[in-house]
């Protein structure tokens, strides 16, 4: 059973949601947050396995609230839940260590689809915003590592200098399994079929030896 935290502070959302996730059988909804320093609070009394996070809510935001959730709460994953498909609250959210993104308006069977996701330690945007991303990339003259999180830059850049996945494992003290899931997480977002087209990229983009 996956444990779910809902932080919004609309109510017709958070019952909307409730009713609509309470239908699956693999998720148990724990409660809702209406701002960051509720989610903090619940927290530190429950466990909690994905948290469904909005990104405007009063007193601390959602970018606030996923930045002390990775500090405080690492093995807690978050899915931003916005009606914000905006480029920039996208690329900062994903820096800030967010696992996934997803539009108010994702269908029942996507939105569980993506707990269920993201739970299992994978990435998960919805089309839009997979769109937007690319969109923003094009627009800038830029390819996928703008909004590469902090620990796939490191992975890619190993990569990129013939490293394996045990010698990158051990260089950043993580396991194989967890390296593995960046991986596959990094040929999603690049668009890459297989681990040589991944390194033939890494490599074709100068990522080895660079410093991001």
């Amino acid at each position: 059973m996956i444990k779910v935290l809902i932080a919004d502070d609309h109510e017709v959302i958070v019952e909307g949601l409730k009713a609509l996730l309470n239908t699956s059988k693999e998720l148990e909804i724990l409660g809702h947050a209406s701002n960051g320093l509720k989610v903090m609070e619940f927290l530190r009394s429950k466990k909690v396995d994905v948290i469904l996070l909005d990104i405007n809510m009063p007193e601390m935001d959602g970018m606030e609230t996923t930045k002390a959730i990775r500090k405080n709460y690492p093995d807690v994953k978050i899915l931003i839940l916005s009606m914000y498909n905006k480029a920039e609250f996208i690329r900062n959210l994903v820096e800030l260590g967010a696992h996934g993104y997803v539009l108010k308006n994702t269908p029942h069977a996507e939105l569980v689809a993506a707990i269920k996701k993201v739970h299992s330690g994978q990435e998960h945007f919805s089309t839009e915003v997979q769109n937007t991303i690319e969109e923003s990339l094009k627009a800038n003259g830029k390819t996928g590592p703008a909004y590469l999180t902090d620990r796939e830059r490191d992975i890619i850049k190993l990569l990129a200098e013939g490293n394996t996945t045990s010698e990158i494992a051990k260089k950043l003290y993580l396991s194989t399994h967890t390296v593995d899931t960046h991986r596959k997480n990094l040929m999603a977002k690049l668009g890459q079929k297989n681990i040589a087209s991944l390194v033939r990229f890494a490599v074709e983009n100068g990522y080895a030896g660079e410093q991001f």
